[in-house]
């Protein structure tokens, strides 16, 4: 694993638009919020059992906006985080690296916590179905 230089470095505005630092982290973090917004969606569909968004911000943008205003604000919320991390990994390295690494580590217990309640009040059986409705393709095994 490749340390990182803990040497500050000015912040201009071309940094922006130079390569990111910290991909592997910003990658996890994303793969992770989509995998939270995929809960989300599936806990929102269950048929029989109500499931609400429990963030009060974001259940505002569901309420006013739909679905998709909820992708909106979570996308957002995700964009801002790995900007402000591109911010601080000019000076401060390591914190923009645990800052990367604890809201990964946040948004997997969110995960978790939703498949939690999935498994628990609700029905898996709807999680095949967004599967299938999406295009994946979902053998049965014996």
């Amino acid at each position: 694993m490749a340390e990182l230089d803990p040497s500050p470095q000015p912040f201009t505005w071309r940094t922006l638009f130079s390569a990111a630092a910290l991909q592997q982290e910003m990658l996890r973090y994303v793969l992770v919020s989509a995998l939270d917004l995929f809960m989300t969606y599936v806990l929102l569909r269950q048929q029989g059992v109500h499931f609400i968004e429990s963030n009060p911000v974001a259940g505002r943008f569901l309420a006013d906006y739909g679905l998709k205003g909820m992708v909106y604000f979570k996308f957002g919320m995700v964009a801002l985080v790995c900007v402000i991390a591109q911010i601080v990994v000019r000076r401060r390295p390591l914190v923009a690296k645990w800052l990367l690494n604890g809201a990964t580590l946040v948004v997997t217990g969110v995960v978790i916590y939703s498949f939690a309640l999935l498994l628990k009040h609700g029905n898996v059986g709807e999680l095949t179905g967004v599967l299938t409705e999406a295009g994946v393709p979902i053998e049965a095994v014996d």
